[in-house]
């Protein structure tokens, strides 16, 4: 699977890494990451519930469990009107989605699930590349049966 992030700069993911996955990740390149709700107690030790953070000129909200345009959940609706982020970056569901949110101004992601756990069918991972204040060439990447 790495090397799908061989031309990468960075690697961001959104919770529930599993066990060695982190070590592996923080090995392989620069990698941002938040902690998800099957994270043992050692990774939350390690990652925050959430980062905010600007990768070129785009201000990022990575967080594990977000809920989705117009279903966010309450928490993370209150963290997406305070720090206004033109990309939101979220997991849990499994469910691979790209969205623009036009009320809040905000592309939504959710890369969907590149382990063999959960419910999913289909192993997925987004890449796509920030450049100034542009999001683009967002590929979704199928990495087979679950």
């Amino acid at each position: 699977m790495f090397e799908h992030f061989d031309r990468c700069d960075e690697v961001w993911h959104a919770g529930d890494l599993g066990p060695g996955v982190l070590e592996s990740l923080q090995s392989f390149k620069p990698l941002r990451a938040v902690y998800g709700n099957i994270d043992d107690a050692d990774i939350r030790h390690r990652l925050p519930e959430q980062v905010v953070f600007e990768c070129e000129q785009v201000k990022v909200l990575m967080r594990h469990i977000g809920g989705a345009p117009h279903r966010y959940n309450p928490e993370t609706k209150k963290e997406l009107l305070h720090y206004r982020p033109q990309l939101f970056v979220c997991g849990h569901s499994h469910i691979l989605k790209i969205r623009f949110d036009e009320k809040i101004s905000c592309l939504y992601m959710n890369p969907g699930a590149a382990g063999r756990q959960g419910w999913h069918t289909v192993r997925t991972l987004i890449r796509f590349t920030i450049h100034g204040k542009e999001i683009a060439n967002a590929e979704v990447i199928e990495l087979g049966a679950r």
